[in-house]
């Protein structure tokens, strides 16, 4: 049985959702990538569907990262959901380790993106 995941790419910018997409659809193929430009928007996503992993940028105009990251942590106990974020401030850090979220520095690489999700598979 193939496992199919699903990935939630949450980032105001189309070329970083564009970047992360490419690294995870070249490492794991079957995988199934949605993308949502703002927390409002990923909010509504998450109504439909529940997602494998959702990865969200901390600065967007309206809800930050921090705050959309408590919120999905709220309604997916489980789920796996990283910041990704250039702000490494040790208290952006600890912020996010206290809701729950893993911590992914931007500029996002490959190695970056596949290590940690292989990371997160190999946990489960």
């Amino acid at each position: 049985m193939p496992n199919n995941k699903s990935v939630l790419l949450v980032d105001d910018s189309k070329f970083a959702r564009l970047l992360v997409k490419t690294f995870i659809s070249s490492n794991f193929t079957d995988w199934e990538i949605a993308e949502a430009e703002d927390a409002a928007k990923a909010l509504e996503m998450v109504d439909t569907k529940t997602y494998d992993y959702m990865l969200v940028d901390f600065n967007m105009p309206g809800m930050d990262g921090l705050e959309l990251g408590g919120k999905l942590r709220e309604r997916f106990p489980g789920a796996v959901i990283a910041l990704l974020t250039a702000n490494i401030q040790q208290e952006i850090q600890n912020k996010a380790e206290s809701l729950g979220l893993d911590f992914i520095p931007k500029p996002p690489t490959e190695e970056k993106i596949r290590d940690y999700i292989m990371s997160r598979e190999a946990a489960q």
